[in-house]
Formats: C-alpha cells, sequence, structure tokens
C-alpha cells in the first residue's frame, strides 16, 4: 500500500498536483480489532464518541481491507450504514457479495463460491471420481463443502467422506479424520478450512506418514508460508493448491529490496521482519537488565544491519510472484482512478443530480463510492479491473503444485490457470509436464471408487453404494455400449453389428457363396470338369455309336441322359453368386426340370430292357405292350408334369433374393427365399416320386437273365441318389447361409457323378480296355452256348 500510494504521488497522469496519505491501523486477525479500527476512522478519536466524527478535515475517503472475512464482515456492515467506500484485498466469503447487507462492499479478490467450479474442473480433468472432503466448522467452510459436494456430483464424481474439522474436541477429531484417510481409497483430498485449523491435522498425518494422498486446497492458505518444516513438506509434496492470481507490480521488488530498520525508522515492523528474516537479533532490543548475561550466550546471532535481503530464499521472501499484495495494489489504484475521475467530472455532464460532479476535495462518501462502482481502467500489466454488480471482480486463479526436491527445498510451481470469462469448457488450462505428483513420479494418481469399465462392459451399480462404485458386465449380443450413458447397453440397428470392442456399430458383412473364395471357386471347378467328363463319355458314344453296348438299352436314350447329366452338373453354376430376382428364379426350376429329365430317361431305359426282355421272352405278359413304344413318351411326359409344376410355382410364388439377418450372427446372408414352400415341396416331391418310381422298377428287373442287363447298374446308381439326396435333407436343415447352399450344390454334383459313375462307368471301361467284349455274340450271350454245345 506504501509503494503504491508513493508511485501515485509521483504519477504525472494519475491525480496530478495532489497528494494521498494513508493510516495503518493493525486488526491483528481480529473482528474485534476491525471495529475498533473503524470507529477510531469514523469518530477522529481513540476513545470514540458514538455518532460523533471529531476530526472531520481529515477523514480518510475510504478504507481498503479487512485481510480475513470474519473481520470485513462486521466492518461492511457498520460501513454500509454510512455508504463508506470500502474495498478488500483478500475477503472471499461469498455473503459479501450481498449488496442489500453490505451497499459500500467491493473487493479486489473473487468470491470463493466461484472457487467450486476451478476445483470441479480440475477434478473433472484428471478424472478424479471419488475424494474426500475435510472441511472447517465455520460459514465458509460447510456452505464451501456444500457446493463443492454438488458440483463434484453434478460432474458425475463422488464424495468418499465428509468431515468436519471442529472447534471443540479437536485432537480426538483430528485422530478420526486420519484413521478415515488412511482406510479411504480416495488419492484426493480436498481441503476446504482455515490454516490455523489445517495445521495440526496435517502435523499428524506426517507423524503418520501419511504421504501418498493428493491434497487440494484452496485459496484461503494455498501459498502459506507456516508449512516451512521438512515434514509437513513431505506430506504436502505434490498437492495442488487454487491460488490468488499473480500479477506485476513493475518496481515493487526494488522497493521491497530496498527496505532497512535504518531507512524505515518509524516502520515498527522493519526489526521484526529483519529478524525473522535473517534468525538474528537487533542489540538495543534486549532490556538492561539481560543485557550482560545475553552477551555470554555464544549461540545468538546478532544483527548487523549488512545482510543483503536480496539474498533471502524466494519462497520466504517472494518478490517476484505477487498475489495478496497485487490485489492490494490494485485496491489502492481503483480508489485513486475514482478520485482521477471525479476530479475531472465537467459539471452539467456528473453522474448525479442534473448533471452535477461531486467535489475532491470536499465530497460525500457515496459520492465516491459511485465512482469506485463504476470503475474501469487497465493497470500497466494490460488487466482489465473492473467490478461486476456484486462489487466482486472477474474469476481467475492460478494453479499451483508444491514441490519438494531432494535437497530439501521446496517451490510452489505455476502449472496453469482457471479463467471464468474464458468460453464454457475452455476455462481450465493445465500445463502437465509441470507437474510432479508426489514421491517425484509424473504420472497422474488415481481416485477412483471402480476402474472404469473395459470396452464393451456398461457399469453396473452395487446396491446400496455411491453411483461411482461399480461392478463390470459384458454388452450382451448384437449391443454395443450407448455413448450418452455408459451404464447401459443399446441394440445395434438389425443391419448391423458391434465391432470387436463393442464401441460403434458396424455395417454387417454381407455373405453369399462366391466365386472369390476357395469354396465356391472349388465347387464350380468340380462342377465344369464333370461337365467336361460327362461329353468325353458322350463324344465316346457318340464314336462308338454303332458297337453292341452302345446300342444295347437303346443308345438314343443313352445321349439323353448323358445331355441331362452334363447339364445337370452345370445347374450348379447359378448356385454360385450374389444370389438376385433371376438366378433365384432359374436355378431351382433348372435343377427340378433337369433332374426329372434326367430320371425320366433312366426310367425309360429300364421300361425298355423290361420290355426287350419281354419281347424275346415267349411266357412273358409284357409281350403286349412292346408294339406301344412307351418308353418314347415316358421322357417327355414325365419331364411335362415336372414343367408345368415349375410354370404354376413361378406364376404363383416365385423365389426371390432377400437379406437375411437372422442366418448368421453379426452377418447379413443373401439367400432366395423359395417363395411358396407348398410348390417348391411339391417340385421336390414329384422329383423324389420319380426317382423312387425308377429304383422300384430296375431293382425289380435287376434279375432278368441277360448278359448285359444295365438294369442292375441302374438299380445301384439309383440307390447312390436316394442315398445322396435323404442324406442331404437333414445336412441342408442343419446349415444356415451359404454353407446350406453348399450343401446342395455337393448333393447336385454328387448325384449327378454317381449316375455317370454307375450307368456309364462300365460301359466305357469295356469300350476302352475290353474292345473282345462290346460284341454282339458277347451281348447276347450266343458264344457261351456255342461254347458249351
Amino acid at each position: 500500500m506504501v509503494y503504491t500510494i508513493m508511485e501515485i504521488n509521483a504519477s504525472d497522469d494519475l491525480l496530478p498536483n495532489i497528494t494521498l496519505g494513508f493510516r495503518h491501523y493493525d486488526s491483528c486477525y481480529n473482528e474485534v480489532r476491525s471495529l475498533m479500527g473503524a470507529e477510531w476512522i469514523l469518530s477522529g478519536k481513540e476513545n470514540t464518541v458514538l455518532n460523533f466524527n471529531c476530526n472531520k478535515d481529515i477523514m480518510p475517503l475510504a478504507i481498503i481491507g479487512d485481510l480475513i472475512s470474519k473481520a470485513s464482515i462486521p466492518l461492511a456492515r457498520i460501513l454500509g450504514l454510512y455508504r463508506y467506500p470500502q474495498v478488500s484485498y483478500r475477503s472471499v466469503h461469498p455473503l459479501l457479495s450481498d449488496k442489500i447487507q453490505f451497499p459500500s462492499f467491493l473487493r479486489t479478490s473473487h468470491n470463493a463460491d466461484y472457487e467450486v467450479f476451478a476445483l470441479a474442473q480440475l477434478l473433472k480433468y484428471f478424472n478424479w471420481t471419488w475424494v474426500g472432503i475435510i472441511y472447517s466448522d465455520n460459514d465458509l467452510g460447510r456452505s464451501g463443502a456444500q457446493l463443492v459436494t454438488r458440483e463434484i456430483e453434478n460432474n458425475g464424481g463422488c464424495i468418499a467422506f465428509h468431515e468436519i474439522l471442529p472447534i471443540v474436541n479437536f485432537m480426538e477429531s483430528i485422530f478420526h479424520i486420519l484413521d478415515v484417510i488412511q482406510k479411504s481409497r480416495a488419492t484426493v483430498i480436498i481441503a476446504y478450512c482455515t490454516i490455523e485449523s489445517f495445521i495440526p491435522l496435517i502435523e499428524e498425518a506426517s507423524l503418520h506418514n501419511i504421504s501418498n494422498k493428493v491434497w487440494l486446497v484452496t485459496t484461503s492458505w494455498s501459498i502459506s508460508s507456516d508449512f516451512t518444516r521438512k515434514e509437513f513438506l513431505t506430506t504436502l509434496n505434490g498437492s495442488l493448491g487454487i491460488a490468488t492470481q499473480h500479477g506485476e507490480i513493475p518496481g515493487f521488488k526494488e522497493f521491497l529490496y530496498s527496505i532497512h530498520p535504518s531507512i524505515s525508522l518509524d516502520d515498527l515492523l522493519a526489526k521484526t521482519f529483519w529478524e525473522n528474516a535473517f534468525r538474528c537479533k537487533w542489540a538495543e532490543n534486549e532490556n538492561d537488565n539481560n543485557s550482560s548475561s545475553t552477551l555470554l550466550r555464544e549461540d545468538i546471532v546478532w544483527c548487523t544491519g549488512k545482510e543483503r535481503v536480496d539474498s533471502i530464499d524466494p519462497n520466504i521472501f517472494d518478490v517476484y510472484n505477487f498475489r495478496v499484495t497485487h490485489k492490494v495494489y490494485t485496491a489502492v489504484l481503483t480508489v485513486a482512478h475514482a478520485l482521477h475521475q471525479m476530479k475531472n467530472c465537467v459539471p452539467g455532464k456528473g453522474p448525479f443530480k442534473d448533471g452535477s460532479c461531486a467535489d475532491i476535495y470536499n465530497h460525500r462518501p457515496w459520492q465516491l463510492l459511485h465512482y469506485i462502482k463504476n470503475i474501469k481502467f487497465s493497470n500497466k500489466a494490460g488487466d482489465e479491473i473492473y467490478f461486476d454488480v456484486n462489487g466482486d471482480v472477474p474469476l481467475y486463479l492460478d494453479i499451483l503444485n508444491w514441490q519438494m526436491f531432494p535437497n530439501g527445498s521446496n517451490q510452489y510451481v505455476y502449472i496453469g490457470s482457471f479463467d471464468a470469462r474464458a468460453p464454457k469448457g475452455q476455462e481450465l488450462k493445465i500445463h502437465e509436464n509441470k507437474i510432479l505428483w508426489n514421491s517425484g513420479h509424473n504420472q497422474i494418481p488415481v481416485s477412483v471408487c471402480s476402474h472404469p469399465c473395459p470396452r464393451g462392459h456398461r457399469r453396473a451399480t452395487i446396491q446400496g453404494q455411491k453411483i461411482c462404485c461399480f461392478d463390470c458386465l459384458p454388452c450382451s449380443e448384437g449391443e454395443i455400449l450407448n455413448p450418452n450413458d455408459d451404464s447401459e447397453c443399446v441394440k445395434c440397428p438389425e443391419d448391423e453389428w458391434p465391432d470387436v470392442m463393442k464401441e460403434k456399430c458396424l455395417p454387417k458383412p454381407i455373405q453369399f457363396l462366391s466365386y472369390d473364395e476357395t469354396l465356391g471357386f472349388s465347387l464350380a471347378c468340380i462342377s465344369v470338369l464333370f461337365c467336361l467328363l460327362t461329353f468325353s463319355v458322350f463324344c465316346l458314344f457318340i464314336v462308338k455309336r454303332k458297337t453292341p453296348i452302345v446300342k444295347a438299352n437303346n443308345r438314343e436314350l443313352s445321349y439323353l441322359l448323358l445331355i441331362s447329366l452334363m447339364f445337370g452338373f452345370l445347374c450348379s453354376l447359378p448356385f454360385i453368386g450374389r444370389p438376385n430376382l433371376k438366378t433365384c428364379m432359374i436355378r431351382q426350376v433348372l435343377f427340378a426340370v433337369i433332374f426329372s429329365f434326367c430320371i425320366s430317361v433312366i426310367l425309360a431305359k429300364t421300361v425298355t430292357v423290361i420290355l426287350i426282355f419281354s419281347a424275346t421272352n415267349p411266357d412273358s405278359k409284357l409281350k403286349t405292350l412292346v408294339g406301344l413304344r412307351i418308353p418314347v413318351y415316358i421322357v417327355p411326359v414325365c419331364t411335362m408334369v415336372q414343367l408345368i409344376l415349375c410354370i404354376v410355382w413361378l406364376t404363383r410364388a416365385a423365389p426371390f433374393a432377400e437379406f437375411n439377418m437372422a442366418a448368421e450372427i453379426g452377418k447379413i446372408v443373401i439367400e432366395c427365399n423359395e417363395g411358396s414352400r407348398v410348390l417348391f415341396s411339391c417340385v421336390l416331391g414329384y422329383m423324389g416320386l420319380l426317382a423312387a418310381i425308377s429304383l422300384l422298377v430296375a431293382f425289380l428287373a435287376r434279375k432278368l437273365p441277360d448278359t448285359f442287363n444295365e438294369t442292375k447298374f441302374i438299380t445301384f446308381s439309383m440307390l447312390v441318389f436316394a442315398s445322396v439326396w435323404l442324406t442331404f435333407i437333414p445336412a441342408y436343415l442343419s446349415t444356415k447361409g451359404k454353407q446350406m447352399v453348399a450343401v446342395e450344390i455337393f448333393a447336385i454334383l454328387s448325384s449327378s457323378a454317381g449316375l455317370l459313375v454307375c450307368i456309364f462307368i462300365p460301359k466305357c471301361y469295356i469300350i476302352l480296355l475290353h474292345p473282345e467284349m462290346n460284341t454282339k455274340q458277347y451281348i447276347t450271350g450266343r458264344n457261351t452256348r456255342n461254347r458249351g454245345t
């Protein structure tokens, strides 16, 4: 304050030709002495006379102070009656923002309630959701703890414990609090209490070696110089403090370094400061009675006056980071600028009635109060100074980290700030690389009741516990963690599926039997190879068409059977590839018609064998049917019936492609819906009926006395055909997706291959390897009878 007034008086810009003076009153942290000082100021006498002012000519213009809220509150009540300007530099009690109770009170410090937002943001930034609170048993402590609790819970955090530092039974409560701290999983503890009540607690905590906690403290004592003992600093090492914004006071460092008892003879505190700073004694301070005995004591260090102030540790005598000091500086400048505006008031344009101005040398207290309330100026550091409607300045706080070094020294390190004027969400700025946590670690301590759930797991509350204590349960199949609420899982849309971490829904992969994959490509190759093999047999039969073994049992039917088998192998190809409307309509119809034609040909061949035998056997009852040429009509009639069924099926309820979401988990299967299952069953049932009739007829004719009776091979081939398709039914029903299609293709290829091998390979064997057996005599069996004769 002294320096600021000296600076104002030396200024040519601020209050030129006007000299400011001051008076100091020490309230000694006591509200009673603060009130006594106010009475001296208002009455002008040490022995006050109520409602009388005995020294009007030298009345102070405004009061700067007090420091503590408990002293400012009663002072502000009295000064408010007279609208006497009061500007405090440190009182942060929220009640002082009430302009009805305290109309003339303003402050260059912030409202303590606003610290709550900084504390809550700090906890949120470091993901500390499980914290303890210790607070003093006073108005500020109780209200502060209540506000902090509310703000933490609004941000999703929880309070592990609330503990009060009471006025009575003090040590008993401290032991109880230490026991709670040691048992709690909370690593972070908010100390919302006064310095005088906290020192005994931290002293006992250091004796119990509690050094694994992070203390989060408020501006009331975050930069206190009372913690000089090493054991205190070890306990508090790595903790964080919210401090009043530091500010620049140009030239103030040099002013402080110029302090010396020989210069400041009228300063009662100069010698006391000197003795405390250098741990020495001034000789003249010892009284005469004890001077002789004192001189004999060798352990006393005497002050010489040659000690250098600039050699004092900045942690004890900080001349770089002005915090509360800067608030005093600002408070004095505020009053000075208000007086300057009053002095420069132009009559007729003033703020009072009819544009009048106030006389700077003879004004009423409420007139100066008006100017102070509406003040707006920038200090030398460029900071804009103004008051809001509650008489508070904008909130700006420094975040400090208490760091202790191996050599025992300590330092308050600036690691960030909280600016309430910044856009929402950007108020807090932290420099993590500057932080040194307890035990010298750089890793952020964890303070949670339950660790965050792994990906794809939801939080399940534990009955009887707070919301921060929970179990982790995995999301069910097809669900992801709700991005807006980690306590529940949400089901993905039908066409989507969770990713591996169950954090987001991804489009389901589309699945069908493709030519690009090994299975589809392999089945297609097998189909083509068998088709080529059948074509080779067909070519062999064309070449050997005049040989008896080809001519036997109607070679035209053999040609038709080979051609139908070629198409039978190829009809599996439409089953491969992405299904669409055309392929779905074609593939089952082709399969049904081709296989019906094939089985009809086999049935015709079987009937042909029976009729041929009947023609050569005079005792046969079927001899009369030989002339009717029944085999010629079997193939077109049986095929036509199947064709009609297929046409009805396509016209009534044709197959179509559909996306099956339920066939396989996490996949979309494109498959053919057969439309009418009844008509589809009729088509398959008719084909099965033809196969059963062919098998029955061939089985009955298998023992006809002929040298080359083809019915034996037909019987065996139909047994293979039936076995394949009977096995296919359960296999088809037990598979899904592309495996179902692959099973059907395999059944088509297997049954077709069975017919080819069982009916035609024996003939090819004779044609290629035993041509001597390919004679009319061998076929009819006459060579055997001639040898017998």
